[in-house]
């Protein structure tokens, strides 16, 4: 692994493998199951670390929210856009390793590819060099996403559905128009309408292809 993503990533591993598996997609490979080798076990890792640093710093930095708002601001800082987002600030894709193929058709600009290629590096941080050391990088690269939140914040799904409701319009309707990639990274474009109002999100489940969606349409009620 080059030197310069050590650097970024403020961690020199002593067991460098895991570094280059958080950062090795399947699809770059041999075999048919293209699963040993691959991030997925460090993302499944990453995640749970990401979940108890997280939480740990919005129970530090929010002492006296209750429950229900500290998820909710949870839910934000690990959401895919959020984790893509940090991903594309840290440089991640350039380090990724990816087919020739998947690099072709733009894989590494996937918000689902960088978010679980981030996860899975946190998930190799912290079997390097522990939870401090993971708990650094968090703090560091999430930095700018934790202080926009003033409030405790509500999905975009949510805000969407009581704009529309508020304005006594029909609720929000969502419609899957067109799935692309193959099986294993699979990309959903999600149109979103409120009367004749429409915003349109793609990503790689359903379910953040609506909240982009309702994102959009959300940005262009706002403007």
């Amino acid at each position: 692994m080059t030197p310069s993503f050590e650097e970024t990533l403020d961690h020199t591993f002593s067991r460098p493998e895991l570094l280059r598996e958080a950062l090795t997609h399947r699809s770059a490979l041999p075999g048919r199951g293209r699963r040993h080798g691959s991030n997925e076990r460090l993302e499944f890792i990453g995640d749970r670390v990401l979940g108890l640093i997280m939480a740990e710093w919005l129970a530090e930095r929010f002492p006296r929210e209750h429950e229900g708002e500290l998820g909710r601001r949870l839910a934000f800082l690990v959401s895919q856009p959020v984790l893509a987002g940090v991903a594309e600030t840290i440089g991640l894709a350039v380090s990724l390793s990816v087919s020739d193929g998947e690099a072709r058709a733009g894989v590494k600009r996937r918000a689902t590819v960088l978010a679980d290629a981030l996860e899975a590096t946190l998930g190799a941080l912290y079997l390097d060099g522990g939870l401090d050391v993971a708990r650094r990088f968090v703090r560091r690269a999430w930095d700018s996403a934790m202080i926009i939140q003033a409030d405790p914040p509500k999905d975009p799904k949510t805000t969407l559905q009581e704009w529309a409701q508020k304005r006594g319009k029909d609720l929000p309707a969502y419609t899957v128009t067109e799935r692309s990639g193959p099986p294993h990274a699979p990309a959903f474009a999600v149109t979103v309408t409120v009367g004749e109002l429409s915003g349109t999100g793609t990503a790689g489940t359903k379910r953040a292809a609506e909240q982009l969606a309702a994102e959009a349409l959300l940005g262009r009620i706002s403007t």
